[in-house]
């Protein structure tokens, strides 16, 4: 991937929901739920305090998070959509059961 995020931003490979529901009833796609997970792909260096010491983020790329619902942009990134959010907008992070 050929995208850095700058300060305490995050790129992130948004998981994609079902598109039918139990019974299979498909759902047209003014109907389906935004995904609040996905996967970490890129992690910016952190944002610097006053003394200019970049503060580290707390999630690695390969992390699945889940994220604020109105949270981050969504961009295009070749045949791969993706979103680029801030530190702040990452609720918790998955961990294995």
């Amino acid at each position: 991937m050929n995208l850095r995020p700058l300060e305490d931003r995050v790129v992130v490979k948004v998981k994609e929901e079902a598109e039918q529901i139990q019974g299979g009833i498909v759902l047209p796609e003014s109907a389906k739920k935004k995904s609040q997970e996905g996967t970490v792909l890129a992690v910016g260096p952190g944002k610097t305090n006053d003394k200019g010491q970049a503060l580290p983020i707390e999630v690695k790329v390969g992390d699945t998070i889940i994220f604020a619902k109105y949270g981050g942009t969504e961009i295009k990134l070749g045949d791969q959509e993706v979103m680029i959010l801030r530190a702040d907008d990452i609720l918790a992070v998955r961990t294995a059961d």
